[in-house]
């Protein structure tokens, strides 16, 4: 059995989708395989509306590997690194000579966006 959450990432949609077009909230793989063979018409459209961008990325920690899949926000940096909330400074590999860093919070569950830029 699957949930509704990884149906959604791996039909790539975003939850709420998944939930207003009910998808039940568990489901065998038989059942979203159904789903992929032969998409209803609300998901050939959102497919067919698509502007390129992915609906669900990949989060992973440089220091320890840690990762997840979270919905893109608007306002994340283009980063350099991403680490856990509670890696320290002193974990991440060195900028890049004549680079600034600096620290974006609040990306994904748990992350921190590492940006090292031209000051």
């Amino acid at each position: 059995m699957i949930t509704r959450r990884d149906a959604a990432l791996r039909l790539d949609i975003p939850l709420e989708m998944a939930r207003r077009h009910d998808l039940p909230t568990r489901m065998t793989e038989a059942e979203l395989a159904a789903i992929e063979a032969e998409p209803p018409a609300w998901l050939v459209q959102s497919r067919a509306n698509r502007t390129g961008k992915k609906v669900w990325v990949d989060l992973e920690c440089v220091v320890c590997g840690y990762h997840e899949a979270a919905r893109p926000k608007k306002w994340w940096p283009d980063y350099t690194y991403l680490s856990c909330d509670d890696h320290g400074a002193d974990e991440l590999p060195e900028p890049e000579p004549g680079l600034a860093r600096r620290e974006v919070d609040g990306v994904g569950s748990r992350f921190v966006a590492i940006v090292d830029e031209r000051p």
